[in-house]
């Protein structure tokens, strides 16, 4: 008997081995096997993941019940690290599509990899998954159900409405009594479609459907109060007071639940004729001790209240109450930081405030808050922000003592100059408190130590200061500071600071006690001017000088505010991507300059703005450009679509034409530089490179007329362009020089001498690019590698996607790619803190960029008048070029002039938009770039470092 068993056993253990051995092969047994470990192994883990994933971001999303709650809570902030539970899900996808592929579950896996893309908010590789899903496998209709209900969800994130009713519409003629799971999510995502298309009475009937077919009592509720708000919207208070009823007596979340009870009271009130506040409603429930946990969260209500009231004071005061009470809700104390946070930059422009809320509000906030990333770009571009509202808010206080009388006005001064004086003298205060401390904590530790007492302290109490950096001593830094500048004055640290007289020195010119190597004490009182004294007598100096008494300052200084209002708006508009921030700016600018001549765009702007969030202000806009500008290049591109394509054919002829004129400037053929700049600028008169056209046409004819025709051509520049950022400033600074040299200028027999000294300090030098051949050209073989191909086994049912491994877009669907290993560390470094170039990066071996190149000169000598920053041209292997500028000192120099050049980029590059990027770079990083392969290798980097 025994010896009968070992040999089945032995047999069984053969027989399992050749299966083993051979899961290549189709057969029962191995797709038996297959699809036994597909299913109870990987799928069950990858859906476990996928779960876990879901319930994570549920619990830290954070809802806004002031407004319709979303369906699913299903966005989040995504990091630049990538999300290791999605990738868990992608690589168990795979390995089924890979390795499992006769299991009947490669569908699921597909349905898995479109879930992981959704949920990381790739949602146009999401749609293609689902699709994918839906087309391959007809015989699955549940699967292919549950695909629609994804691919519509996807759908509406992507505002592609029309497309997500089409796969709706599908879906529920496919709806069967049996499958009652994926109708629910089918009815669930019909729910968010109409939402996101204000349909409330169909959302209403999709919402009564899904409720009943969820498995989760939690969801349920979720679905439940939304389905009460839509009732409100409806007009059905008392269906909508029976829903909230049922969240109010259910489990539901406490914040669900009070708002419920919040709600219902209101209802309530309304139909009864009571009118209690909801302010008076949040502070009964203070009173009640059952919510003393919950404490934070109904200040925050009131704060919210009192926001919406106007009443700032208020909002401030129950915002700080409600983080002084958040004690285990961090979240609820990051939301109330964040409050604080907007009070203080947009009503009070107390920028320095505002950032340390922000700072607050980030360590408070889980990463996964759906605006993390959107407060993170805010708070580390606050300094830009902050400079343009400043200016804003400069302008308006000089142009509103410029309408004063001269009495009046000096009378306002007076007064801001006194308010000026008594802040200076709190901060002078507190700094001498601060120094006075300190000299009492010198003498106790120094008797501490005379009598050993320090010695014997003992526990953490023992130095009240950690470390004995003087740095970190910020009692000893304000010591410092005070006596270096009672010494020294106010100068900048560079080569030489010592010496008094320099050519660019910064010294203050205050003759008395704050500059001179004086001690204050010798000096007759009557004689002593307080640091406080010269601050106010330097703030009235500046008030007064920069008041816009006259047209042409009145015109400047609009200008100032319109820039600083157009730059706040395309900031919010392209970088934080804040649409209800940048509508309220493009609509202040309109208010403030209802006559500019680029008004149309400013319309155009506000009806792509507003097509997101509300179509019919968006129509509004749009027929504001149909009856005022009608024959407007935004109105052809509304009416049609294909306009804008051609329009970038046509920019790309522009360049083209450009470049052509510029060769020949380069060339100095000025008369022919003239006769085809005068047929372009006649043909397109209102072109994007229009001003850069009259500008060379100018300059070429300075090169054969006397100075008085030429400064006359500058002028009408300046009158046809006058908004113009990147050749107006510079023709204008070329008019001031030539006012300075007048005479000398009017001896000459032309306004500009090729042979002329001087030259390179009025106008830009013409680049001119020498053909480059890089070294690996140089060595590179004549005859081509060829590589063989591979073969690719596919399967002959069915044809399927890449399985891929990140969320990249789903390449041919025919191809398996294999799991990559991990990365090794990055070549690079951040090392090299003192050298920082800006680049741009072209795309393209054989383009000429000297034209491009000429216009990063004159941006240069615009912003950057008198700086040593240069630009230079580095090729890249053979099919890159890198236009690099600097050096800048450290990485916030190098922003600063991405900042400021990055919008005028299209004007300056002449080259196809979607050949150039750019970056920041140090200078040995920028060494270390000799092919595609590293170059796009720091591209990587850069992404993730910067």
């Amino acid at each position: 008997m025994k010896n009968a068993l070992k040999s089945i056993g032995l047999l069984s253990f053969i027989l399992l081995f050749v299966a083993g051995c051979s899961l290549e092969k189709e057969s029962t047994v191995n797709r038996g096997l297959q699809n036994l470990t597909a299913r109870y192994n990987i799928l069950f883990n990858a859906n476990e993941l996928l779960r876990q994933k879901q319930e994570s971001y549920a619990s830290t999303f954070i809802d806004d019940y002031d407004q319709l709650l979303n369906v699913y809570q299903d966005k989040a902030s995504h990091l630049a690290g990538g999300d290791k539970e999605l990738q868990g899900i992608i690589s168990r996808a795979n390995t089924i599509i890979s390795v499992k592929e006769q299991s009947h579950y490669i569908g699921d896996a597909y349905l898995l990899l479109g879930k992981a893309a959704h949920l990381n908010a790739d949602y146009y590789n999401a749609v293609e998954y689902f699709n994918y899903v839906i087309r391959t496998y007809r015989d699955k209709p549940e699967l292919a159900q549950e695909a629609r209900a994804w691919q519509i969800r996807s759908l509406v994130y992507l505002d592609e409405l029309k497309q997500a009713k089409g796969v709706l519409d599908t879906a529920l003629m496919n709806i069967t009594p049996k499958a009652k799971i994926t109708a629910g999510y089918v009815y669930a995502a019909g729910m968010q479609y109409y939402i996101a298309a204000q349909n409330y009475p169909d959302a209403i009937t999709m919402a009564q459907q899904a409720i009943p077919l969820s498995k989760q009592s939690q969801q349920r509720l979720r679905w439940t109060f939304i389905l009460a708000q839509l009732q409100e919207l409806s007009r059905q208070p008392a269906d909508a007071y029976m829903s909230y009823t049922r969240v109010v007596k259910s489990n539901a979340p406490f914040v669900m639940a009070f708002n419920a009870e919040l709600n219902r009271i209101r209802i309530e009130d309304t139909a009864n004729g009571r009118h209690m506040s909801r302010a008076d409603r949040l502070r009964s429930l203070l009173r009640n001790e059952n919510n003393v946990e919950f404490t934070d969260q109904i200040y925050y209500q009131l704060g919210e209240l009192a926001l919406s009231d106007n009443q700032t004071d208020e909002a401030i005061k129950n915002y700080n109450l409600s983080v002084k009470n958040s004690l285990r809700n961090q979240n609820q104390k990051g939301l109330s930081y964040l409050r604080l946070a907007d009070i203080n930059f947009k009503t009070r422009g107390d920028y320095a405030i505002a950032k340390q809320y922000y700072d607050s509000t980030l360590l408070s906030l889980s990463p996964n808050y759906p605006g993390y990333q959107v407060i993170r770009k805010k708070a580390d571009n606050l300094q830009l922000l902050a400079d343009r509202f400043q200016i804003i808010a400069r302008e308006d206080t000089l142009q509103a003592l410029a309408k004063l009388g001269e009495e009046e006005r000096n009378r306002r001064i007076e007064q801001m100059v006194n308010s000026k004086a008594q802040q200076q003298a709190v901060v002078t205060a507190n700094v001498s408190a601060s120094n006075s401390n300190l000299v009492v904590n010198n003498q106790i530790a120094d008797a501490n130590n005379q009598n050993g007492f320090a010695n014997n302290m003992q526990g953490p109490a023992a130095n009240t200061d950690a470390s004995g950096f003087y740095f970190d001593n910020t009692g000893a830094i304000s010591q410092g500071f005070t006596d270096f500048k009672r010494r020294w004055g106010n100068r900048r640290l560079e080569d030489n600071w010592r010496r008094s007289i320099r050519s660019n020195s910064d010294i203050t010119t205050n003759t008395l006690n704050t500059t001179q190597n004086v001690d204050p004490s010798v000096l007759p009182n009557g004689t002593q001017k307080s640091t406080v004294d010269v601050a106010a007598t330097g703030y009235k100096q500046e008030l007064s000088q920069s008041i816009p008494l006259t047209p042409q300052l009145l015109e400047q200084s609009n200008q100032r505010i319109y820039t600083a209002y157009l730059d706040l708006a395309t900031f919010y508009r392209d970088v934080l991507n804040d649409k209800p921030e940048a509508i309220s700016i493009y609509a202040q600018l309109i208010r403030r300059f209802p006559k500019d001549e680029n008004l149309v765009a400013n319309y155009y702007n506000l009806y792509r703005l507003y097509s997101d969030v509300d179509q019919a202000k968006s129509e509004e806009y749009k027929n504001l450009i149909f009856t005022q500008f009608p024959n407007s290049t935004f109105s052809k591109v509304i009416n049609d679509p294909d306009y804008a394509r051609r329009l970038d054919d046509k920019d790309t002829e522009l360049n083209a034409f450009y470049n052509q004129i510029y060769d020949l400037y380069t060339q100095r053929q000025y008369p022919q530089v003239i006769t085809r700049a005068d047929e372009l600028l006649q043909q397109y008169p209102d072109s994007r490179v229009a001003p850069q056209l009259a500008y060379l046409r100018s300059i070429a004819s300075g090169h054969q007329e006397k100075v008085t025709p030429f400064r006359n051509e500058l002028l009408q520049i300046t009158v046809r362009y006058p908004n113009d950022a990147l050749i107006t400033p510079l023709v204008r600074q070329h008019l001031a020089y030539i006012d300075v040299n007048q005479a000398e200028m009017a001896t000459r027999r032309f306004a500009i001498i090729d042979s002329d000294p001087n030259a390179a300090a009025f106008i830009p030098a013409p680049v001119v690019q020498l053909p480059v051949v890089s070294s690996q050209l140089a060595v590179a073989s004549t005859k081509p590698v060829v590589k063989k191909p591979v073969e690719v086994k596919q399967p002959e049912a069915k044809q399927q996607p890449v399985a891929v491994t990140t969320l990249p877009a789903p390449s041919s669907p025919q191809l398996k790619t294999p799991i990559p290993v991990p990365q090794p560390p990055s070549f690079f470094n951040n090392r090299d803190s003192a050298n920082y170039y800006f680049a741009i990066n072209v795309s393209s071996g054989s383009t000429n960029l000297a034209s491009s190149r000429f216009g990063v000169g004159q941006f240069n000598r615009t912003s950057y008048q008198g700086s040593p920053i240069k630009h230079q041209l580095k090729p890249v292997g053979a099919d890159n070029q890198l236009i690099y500028v600097g050096r800048f000192n450290n990485r916030e120099e190098a922003k600063e002039y991405a900042r400021k050049i990055v919008p005028l980029m299209p004007q300056i590059m002449k080259v196809p938009a979607d050949k150039y990027s750019f970056f920041i770079i140090t200078q040995e990083n920028l060494d270390k770039l000799a092919d595609r392969k590293l170059l796009d290798s720091y591209i990587e980097y850069y992404q993730k470092n910067f």
